[in-house]
């Protein structure tokens, strides 16, 4: 498994198991065999979030898997409407409680806004991680880190952390590098990870992702995670059978020549999920029914 240093000098997997919507697919089980799936063809980093309402779920097969605690990344989020420093400190608790975990590895800032109406953001933002430093003094949570954050958000974190970051959680795909937030990322030692690395399958018809894949004898889904990763980047694909969880998890070794990757990093648009941080709003058949 490829690893990827944080600024904390610990490492992660530089590819984890997301955990969003995957029991969207009428054919794909329960969360509870997805998940034991994904921990036995060897996912190791499990990304979640009390959005997901699957921590619950995922605590329990968690508990019943039997793999040493040493050897597991489980990453959470606080969801944008519990921002502020009272209402994280409950989120962290109710999530450890949901996951049935006695610490979390990562904890997130799953967006800096409730909405594009959110006056106070900074201060909501500013609460939560002075929350969240606290839970790391207490042991609750191992290290923090943010979901969604560009750099002016980030800066609004910058003025009153203690601890930084150790990691970013952006929507990053070919046609969708927000290539400025990288790069601004990368010189402040936050570790770049990318959601939605395979763009939703948008991209696996894409007439420029197919020639290349088919250039290098490989899949789209190869083509797309190496491009991500051969940057390093790390990612936290989604799958629902045990075909696509091998695939994701042992991508084909190859390198992509500095041309392709120049045509690939500036591909047009394609692929957005047409969600930002400054303008999404909370998704309207949303229920916040997690305690």
């Amino acid at each position: 498994m490829e690893k990827l240093k944080l600024n904390n000098g610990r490492e992660i997997d530089a590819i984890g198991f997301g955990t969003y919507k995957i029991t969207d697919d009428l054919t794909a089980g329960n969360t509870k065999d997805i998940v034991r799936t994904a921990l036995r063809v060897g996912y190791r980093y499990i990304d979640t979030a009390a959005f997901y309402q699957n921590e619950e779920d995922i605590g329990e097969v968690l508990k019943e898997a039997g793999i040493p605690r040493e050897e597991l990344t489980i990453a959470t989020k606080v969801w944008k409407t519990e921002l502020g420093y009272e209402k994280t400190k409950a989120a962290i608790r109710d999530s450890l409680r949901r996951l049935k975990l006695d610490f979390v590895d990562i904890f997130l800032i799953h967006w800096p806004k409730a909405g594009p109406d959110d006056a106070c953001w900074r201060e909501n933002v500013q609460g939560s991680w002075k929350a969240m430093e606290e839970a790391v003094r207490d042991g609750l949570i191992r290290m923090p880190g943010l979901s969604n954050f560009l750099p002016h958000h980030v800066m609004a974190i910058q003025e009153v952390m203690e601890v930084r970051p150790v990691l970013d959680q952006l929507e990053l795909h070919a046609g969708y590098m927000q290539q400025y937030a990288v790069d601004w990322l990368r010189k402040e030692d936050i570790l770049v990870q990318a959601w939605s690395p395979l763009g939703r399958t948008r991209l696996f018809a894409h007439p420029t992702v197919t020639a290349l894949a088919e250039k290098y004898g490989v899949t789209v889904s190869d083509l797309l995670l190496r491009f991500l990763l051969q940057q390093g980047i790390g990612v936290i694909p989604k799958a629902t059978t045990e075909a696509h969880m091998r695939s994701n998890l042992t991508p084909r070794m190859f390198a992509i020549s500095d041309e392709d990757l120049s045509v690939l990093l500036t591909l047009p648009r394609a692929g957005w999920a047409g969600e930002h941080p400054d303008f999404a709003r909370e998704e309207v058949d949303f229920r916040f029914s997690v305690k």
